[in-house]
């Protein structure tokens, strides 16, 4: 009697077990090909986006890559200007950064007095976009700015061409802050030796771009940590484009010490709020 009475019991169990297995499974696959929660940390994206949303991020549109290689699938869009979107920072491959992508490969960037201009056409600022820092002059560079040693600053940069796949970029002591970081990302070992620029231990002159790249900047300009101060966004390293909050609330308060003042902060405007 108990030994028939447990063989359903095992199956249940068995049953149950087989669909957790089923469901983690799929899951992960959602999570890794088709969307991913994502947080915001820091005010760059402010007021488009707070520090403390939470949000969806589509990562089948541009093509998901395959975990633990280089391997992009087929996507259904390309990125366009003025698309939100995640990515690896290429400073520091662990990190996702959210930004606005204000210019393609291909685009010729520049801004003047805080204007940005794309291909000589002014760009106006994002309806939620801001700027809340001194205006810095023109000719006045900034160390912190890319490339180093340049004239350029936050307010005032370029004009600079965003590298396209094919590109041929010369190779120079002038060029070697512009190109030297792509190169070495492009999995090359880089050197200025002199005035000379050395490539895998050769001398080289010129350069062929094997990838697109992109110029992404935050929303809230004075406060974001964005191209104009790391560089150009490899095609490779990104992961997606920023959908839908889904919820939102103060990032500063702790759940555990102020679970009321934390409920409290809950932004209720914000879940549904869909991200562009």
């Amino acid at each position: 009697m108990n030994t028939q009475k447990g063989k359903p019991e095992k199956k249940h169990s068995r049953e149950w077990f087989e669909a957790l297995v089923i469901a983690a499974i799929f899951a992960t696959v959602l999570r890794v090909f088709v969307v991913e929660s994502y947080r915001i940390p820091t005010g760059s994206m402010e007021n488009t986006l707070l520090a403390g949303d939470f949000l969806f991020v589509n990562k089948y549109v541009y093509g998901p890559k395959v975990p633990f290689t280089d391997i992009r699938l087929p996507g259904v869009d390309k990125v366009e200007r003025g698309d939100i979107i995640v990515f690896k920072f290429p400073k520091d491959r662990s990190l996702n950064y959210i930004k606005r992508c204000v210019a393609i490969s291909g685009d010729t960037l520049e801004i003047h007095d805080q204007q940005l201009s794309i291909n000589r056409k002014p760009v106006p600022l994002p309806e939620h976009g801001q700027f809340i820092g001194v205006k810095a002059p023109a000719g006045e560079g900034d160390y912190m700015i890319f490339p180093q040693s340049s004239t350029f600053n936050k307010d005032n940069y370029g004009p600079i061409r965003i590298p396209r796949k094919g590109d041929v970029v010369q190779l120079t002591a002038a060029t070697y802050p512009l190109y030297s970081s792509l190169v070495a990302d492009e999995g090359h070992d880089v050197s200025l030796q002199g005035r000379e620029v050395f490539v895998d231990g050769s001398p080289a002159q010129k350069y062929t771009v094997q990838d697109n790249y992109y110029f992404a900047m935050g929303d809230n300009r004075d406060n974001s940590l964005d191209s104009r101060f790391w560089g150009f966004l490899s095609e490779k390293d990104l992961v997606g484009q920023a959908l839908v909050v889904y919820w939102s609330w103060d990032p500063d308060l702790s759940l555990l010490t102020d679970p009321i003042g934390k409920v409290s902060s809950i932004r209720w405007t914000r879940p549904g709020l869909l991200i562009h």
